[in-house]
């Protein structure tokens, strides 16, 4: 179902196509030896090249080449085999050079798609325009002096692969969702870690408005935008701006925004330059970027199972439903840890297990799972006393309860808290003649037809065992006591 804002004057339809800069995992820059190392002390990542020293020639760094086509292929893109670095020029304080290496009009990675998995369990395909490979600018800081902005370049000619989608999102949620999955992408595949608390995934978002069915209108593009919570905010927000001006009477002006969380609203920041403002030219000290097949063919040797794969084995071989996989999947390390507590046991009781119950303690707990207090081995162990009728279902609840307190060994637990299930058919017939004897006249109603008391009894013996019969069993014998 289509995603629509009601105006005063009829319905309205959102237009994103969303531009996403992720940092290439790289020890170094994209044209210099320099570290990228987050968090040291400002200026101190910075090499001559970085801070556009006269004379200093930039090198370019084959593995933040290859981390482009290895991502490329992981959005299941047309790799181009040449590529040709230009010059973006524009007057930036924390841009020592003057002009942006980037590329323009022959990026690495051409046309791709995107498979979004929306919470409804539907999914929905969002092409890929490009992926090109740039260098990151330095950061002014306006807060450290009363009297001076302060530049660190630290991040200067750091490599980042800017990835630019079609302009097919429809919603914000949609918006949310291709975030999320491209982020869950570059983390597989190890080309970006996706922190965007951190700044190695940043995105801007390109929002205009239309009637239903007709031609796009003019979009604004809203900047650098660092949570992916609030980039669905500022769509939102943005979009519902838009119809209250046009609905005045007045005009779109293409423009650049910022987003401002705290106030719920977009401001403008500078009319939109087109393209031709910045004078791209190919860069003279960079030759064009050639390789053959057998280099794209290396790196997709090394590509790992990647999150739509996964999903498709985990309904194929462990019979869960697509929800249930997307879940799964959303995040690598979630997947691990799943395939850990499944293997060799039930895949829809481990599923039902991680996602409920686990995911929900760390929900609450606001832990996430590489800091999970219950290692993937000991809930694997906590699921087989469960089959092979060790404990029941409701102990069990328990046993993850202290689990998640104390991080210990389920058998361990039932162990020294004698939560063993019964089985002994002496001691749950024990239990029940005690019930029975106790409540002669449930007995006959019972006997009378009324069936749902059977389930009175049941809660009764167990009441009586601490909750360690076997249900199963308790059901079984009270039928055949009461109604022979």
């Amino acid at each position: 179902m289509s995603y629509i804002l009601e105006g005063s004057t009829g319905p309205w339809e959102i237009v994103v196509g969303l531009e996403v800069h992720c940092q290439v995992i790289s020890k170094s820059k994209l044209f210099s030896g320099a570290s990228t190392k987050f968090g040291n002390e400002p200026n101190s990542n910075v090499s001559l090249v970085d801070a556009a020293m006269p004379g200093m020639l930039p090198v370019v760094n084959a593995e933040c080449v290859r981390q482009a086509v290895k991502t490329g292929l992981g959005l299941k893109a047309k790799i181009n085999k040449e590529s040709v670095f230009a010059r973006k020029n524009y007057f930036y304080a924390d841009l020592p050079q003057g002009y942006q290496i980037s590329q323009f009009d022959k990026p690495i990675v051409g046309e791709g798609t995107i498979i979004l998995d929306m919470p409804d369990g539907s999914t929905k395909s969002v092409g890929i325009e490009r992926l090109h490979l740039e260098q990151d600018a330095g950061k002014s800081m306006h807060d450290q002096d009363p009297k001076y902005s302060h530049i660190d370049l630290n991040r200067s000619g750091v490599a980042l692969m800017e990835i630019v989608s079609m302009p097919d999102i429809r919603s914000p949620e949609e918006a949310g969702a291709y975030l999320t999955k491209l982020r869950a992408i570059v983390r597989y595949l190890g080309t970006c870690d996706g922190n965007m608390n951190e700044g190695s995934m940043r995105c801007d978002a390109n929002v205009s408005v239309r009637r239903p069915g007709e031609g796009f209108g003019t979009r604004c593009e809203i900047k650098n935008v660092n949570s992916i919570r609030f980039v669905m905010q500022a769509i939102e927000i943005e979009a519902k701006r838009q119809i209250e001006v046009i609905e005045g009477g007045g005009e779109i002006q293409q423009e650049t925004r910022l987003y401002d969380q705290r106030l719920g609203e977009t401001r403008s920041m500078r009319s939109k330059e087109m393209a031709h403002d910045y004078r791209y030219f190919p860069d003279p000290d960079l030759l064009p970027l050639v390789f053959d097949d057998a280099f794209i063919s290396e790196i997709e040797k090394e590509l790992p199972e990647l999150p739509d794969e996964k999903k498709a084995r985990f309904m194929r071989e462990n019979g869960l439903s697509a929800y249930d996989a997307g879940v799964l999947v959303a995040e690598k390390e979630k997947a691990d840890y799943y395939e850990v507590v499944a293997k060799g046991r039930d895949g829809k009781l481990a599923a039902n297990w991680v996602i409920t119950n686990l995911f929900g303690a760390l929900n609450k707990a606001e832990v996430g799972i590489a800091d999970s207090p219950v290692t993937a081995e000991n809930l694997g162990k906590l699921i087989d006393l469960i089959s092979d009728d060790t404990i029941s279902g409701r102990i069990a609840k328990d046993v993850f309860e202290i689990m998640i307190e104390t991080g210990g060994d389920p058998e361990k637990i039932v162990e020294e808290k004698g939560l063993k299930q019964i089985t002994d058919t002496g001691a749950i017939e024990t239990a029940i003649d005690e019930v029975i004897a106790a409540n002669p006249d449930k007995v006959e109603e019972i006997r009378a037809g009324k069936d749902k008391m059977l389930g009175w009894f049941v809660g009764q013996v167990m009441k009586s065992t601490g909750g360690k019969a076997n249900p199963g069993m308790v059901n079984k014998l009270l039928r055949d006591k009461i109604l022979g």
